[in-house]
C-alpha cells in the first residue's frame, strides 16, 4: 500500500528528480529535439519541392515528347503525301513516254508502210508499164509487118507534133 499512499520524502525526491531531469532536457535535449525536428522539417520540405520540381519536368518531358510525336506525325504525313505525288510523277511520265514512244513506233510504222505503198505502187507501175510496153510492141510488130500501116502510122505521129506545136 505503500505505492498508492506515498510518503512525503519520496514525492520530494521525486520532485527534485524530475527537476533536475527537466532541467538537464530543458538545456541540453529540448534544443536537440527541436533542432533534429527542424532538420527533418526542412528535409521534407526539400523532398516535397524537389517531387514539385520533379513533377513540372515529368509534365514538360511528356509535353516535349507528345509535341515530337506530333511533329513525327506530321513529317511522316508529309513524308507519305510526297511519296504519293512523286508515284504519280514518275507514273505519269512513263505513261508519257510510253505514249511518245508508242507514237514514234506509229509514225515509224505510218512511215515504213507508205514507203512501202509507194515502193508496190511503183513497181506495180513498172510491171504495168513493161506489160503494156510488151503488148504494144507486139501489136505494133503485127501492125508494122505491112508497109500501108507503118507509112499511116508515121504520118499520124507527125500529124500529133504538128498539131502540139500549134
Amino acid at each position: 500500500m505503500e505505492l498508492f499512499t506515498p510518503d512525503f520524502g519520496l514525492v520530494f525526491w521525486m520532485f527534485v528528480s524530475f527537476a533536475i531531469l527537466f532541467v538537464v532536457l530543458w538545456r541540453w535535449g529540448w534544443p536537440a529535439i527541436l533542432k533534429g525536428v527542424s532538420d527533418r522539417a526542412d528535409l521534407i520540405d526539400k523532398g516535397v519541392e524537389y517531387a514539385q520540381s520533379a513533377k513540372e519536368q515529368l509534365d514538360h518531358a511528356r509535353e516535349e515528347a507528345d509535341r515530337q510525336i506530333a511533329e513525327a506525325r506530321r513529317q511522316q504525313a508529309e513524308t507519305l503525301r510526297e511519296a504519293e505525288r512523286m508515284k504519280s510523277q514518275i507514273i505519269e511520265e512513263a505513261r508519257t513516254a510510253a505514249q511518245a514512244e508508242a507514237k514514234k513506233v506509229m509514225d515509224a510504222a505510218q512511215v515504213s508502210i507508205e514507203q512501202d505503198r509507194k515502193a508496190a505502187q511503183q513497181q506495180l507501175r513498172n510491171e504495168v508499164s513493161a506489160f503494156a510496153l510488151d503488148i504494144a510492141q507486139k501489136v505494133v510488130r503485127n501492125q508494122m509487118k505491112q508497109d500501108k500501116a507503118q507509112t499511116q502510122l508515121v504520118n499520124s505521129l507527125i500529124d500529133e507534133m504538128e498539131t502540139s506545136k500549134n
